[in-house]
């Protein structure tokens, strides 16, 4: 299952008033690239797709297809501020088995 901190959620509710899309949902996907082979990728989804896991998390609900869902198993999506990286959301996700340096992309 994946969640969200609470952190992570407050973060995105704002987020999507800011672009006026207040109902809509979070869409995680694991897309191919990246010297480690995998990066993630995060947007808006306004409802499921065929095949879509839906999980509510803090009142949020992430949209991941199932392709996806089995590499993010057990992770946890967080919103950091870091002085070095600025800010931004972060997934501690449990299946990497690697990462490149600059910790955009994983092998799992």
């Amino acid at each position: 299952m994946l969640t969200l901190t609470e952190t992570a959620a407050q973060k995105i509710s704002e987020l999507r008033l800011e672009e006026g899309k207040p109902e809509w949902g979070l869409r995680v996907r694991l897309v191919g690239g990246g010297c480690s082979g995998m990066s993630y990728e995060l947007g808006w989804e306004d409802q499921e797709t065929t095949g879509d896991q839906v999980v509510e998390s803090h009142g949020i609900k992430v949209f991941v297809d199932q392709h996806s869902m089995s590499y993010l198993a057990g992770s946890e999506i967080d919103f950091v501020a870091n002085d070095m990286m600025g800010a931004g959301f972060a997934i501690k996700n449990p299946n990497v088995k690697s990462s490149c340096g600059c910790g955009q992309s994983h092998r799992f």
